[in-house]
């Protein structure tokens, strides 16, 4: 059985080009959870930039908006307009 941080490397993997999913997301009931698994992770395949705040902005700052602008995600002055980026 994975572990829990393999479940949510698995749904930041599962985050396709051109979306977002906010860090609550990819941990239901611990946002925070998805900050600490990314922040002791450094496998250069996961897609750490699609991961967002829910309000869109980033916690990363240019370079995470860089990637994901090179991806095609929309925003909406400083943040990921999450209307249409969110993977459903």
């Amino acid at each position: 059985m994975p572990s829990r941080a393999d479940a949510v490397l698995a749904r930041i993997r599962a985050t396709p080009e051109g979306f977002v999913r906010s860090y609550g997301d990819v941990s239901p009931g611990a946002p925070r959870y998805a900050g600490t698994v990314l922040s002791h992770c450094d496998d250069p395949d996961v897609p750490w930039h699609r991961i967002v705040r829910a309000d869109g902005s980033l916690a990363k700052g240019p370079r995470q908006r860089e990637l994901l602008e090179r991806e095609g995600v929309p925003f909406r002055g400083e943040r990921v307009d999450m209307r249409v980026a969110r993977l459903p």
